[in-house]
């Protein structure tokens, strides 16, 4: 079941794909914070409802950017993991969190990354990149 887009203005196509918060926020956990099981996500500072965080998930792995699979040790758990398609996107969400690390005051960004992101953007994409290729 893929999502059925509006247009082919690539903007408007990539939205249609993983545009809203939430979804951009689960590939951020995925990506970023090698958040792997449900219980994890539901667990995120932005309080996502459950109902919310199951239809996301299940759009995000119809879309190819995220596989289900059962965890070995716990039949009745699923880990989520990136595709290339989500690890695809690192470079635009690094993006993000730079112009959000330099125009929120109060940004969340951790003052090393902060530095990095200044004079290493293209080495912190790389070092994304790789941690995300073995999950």
């Amino acid at each position: 079941m893929k999502t059925e887009n509006r247009s082919h203005c690539p903007i408007t196509f990539a939205l249609d794909l993983f545009g809203d918060k939430w979804s951009l926020l689960i590939l951020r956990d995925i990506l970023f914070k090698n958040k792997k099981y449900y219980q994890e996500f539901s667990k995120s500072e932005e309080g996502i409802a459950t109902n919310i965080l199951a239809d996301r998930l299940l759009k995000l792995e119809n879309n190819g950017f995220i596989t289900k699979t059962k965890d070995e040790t716990n039949k009745k758990q699923n880990i989520y993991s990136p595709t290339k398609k989500s690890q695809d996107l690192i470079p635009m969400l690094v993006e993000m969190i730079a112009w959000s690390a330099q125009y929120d005051p109060k940004t969340g960004v951790p003052p090393k990354i902060k530095k990095q992101l200044i004079h290493d953007k293209n080495g912190y994409i790389k070092q994304v990149m790789a941690k995300t290729a073995g999950s």
